[in-house]
């Protein structure tokens, strides 16, 4: 069975180090997830989150001529969480569906957006030269 890019598969961690964990493929061969792919959140330590033996499934992102496997746990559970959203109802924060903002209001919406991310880049940079005001 090859491997291919975008296939989730069944896998055993094998080993654990500070930058990611060894799983273990059914054909055999080991792949790394590294520590920024297993979880949704910041981990800071793996052993939270993953103990030698553990079934994990995974999603293959590349696969070098070298040999080399990268991994992600947090990737294949995205796509299942993705797929049980759609079937209650499809939207992230449930309840009733919102009516389609019509052009204004999504221009007055990104407008003022902007605005407030420009002021406190304005205000970051202004700290950053001591306070002193625009010429």
């Amino acid at each position: 069975m090859a491997i291919e890019v975008g296939s989730k598969l069944q896998g055993k961690v094998t080993g654990i180090t500070n930058f990611g964990a060894f799983v273990e493929l059914p054909d055999g061969k080991t792949g790394l997830v590294h520590i920024s792919e297993i979880a949704d959140k910041y981990v800071e330590d793996i052993h939270q989150f993953l103990t030698v033996g553990d079934e994990v499934t995974v999603k293959v992102l590349k696969v070098e001529d070298d040999g080399k496997i990268g991994l992600s746990i947090r990737r294949a559970n995205e796509v299942e969480k993705r797929s049980r959203d759609r079937s209650k109802g499809g939207r992230r924060g449930g309840g009733k569906p919102q009516r389609e903002l019509s052009f204004e209001e999504k221009m007055s919406r990104f407008m003022k957006d902007s605005e407030e991310r420009l002021a406190s880049l304005r205000k970051q940079t202004d700290a950053r030269r001591g306070g002193r005001s625009r010429r």
